[in-house]
């Protein structure tokens, strides 16, 4: 059994004019609630071993606070920024298997899109919201689609 957590990037900021989609920066609101839903995990005792990244800022910022508050590093993944269903659950299906529990941080469409193909639930991830999946598999290798379920969908609005 495997652990994969979707997790969709925190808000960012489009303010800054002429600045790349890849390059955008999270905003007050993105800074603020990305250490908090980090922070929950680590509460409720989540063993998180693993945080990949798309390369996008605003993506490497979320993921950043995950990694901190669970004192792991980043391994930044290009392929996760604007990715297909089948490009994340590729992503997924090559972690290390002494990883149980991973995180890939990247975006919307992909992320919800991704959890729907993988557990057959429909879940709109807003910004920082992070999908709980237990995957039915001994190795990451075997994950295909279906092969987990939906155990918990966090908000920063769960938190108020």
């Amino acid at each position: 059994m495997k652990t994969l957590l979707l997790a969709r990037h925190a808000k960012s900021d489009w303010g800054v004019p002429g600045l790349s989609d890849h390059d955008r920066p999270l905003n007050s609101r993105g800074r603020r609630d990305a250490p908090v839903m980090a922070r929950r995990l680590v509460d409720e005792g989540i063993p998180l071993d693993r945080v990949v990244s798309s390369s996008a800022v605003r993506a490497r910022s979320t993921a950043a606070e995950y990694a901190a508050a669970f004192g792991l590093g980043i391994v930044e993944e290009p392929l996760l920024y604007a990715a297909s269903v089948r490009s994340i659950l590729a992503i997924a299906s090559a972690l290390p298997e002494e990883s149980s529990v991973a995180m890939l941080v990247g975006h919307n469409p992909g992320m919800s899109d991704a959890v729907a193909e993988l557990t057959g639930d429909w879940a709109v991830l807003p910004t920082c919201a992070v999908a709980e999946c237990a995957v039915d598999v001994d190795t990451w290798a075997e994950l295909v689609e279906s092969s987990g379920r939906l155990l918990r969908l966090r908000t920063p609005r769960d938190g108020d």
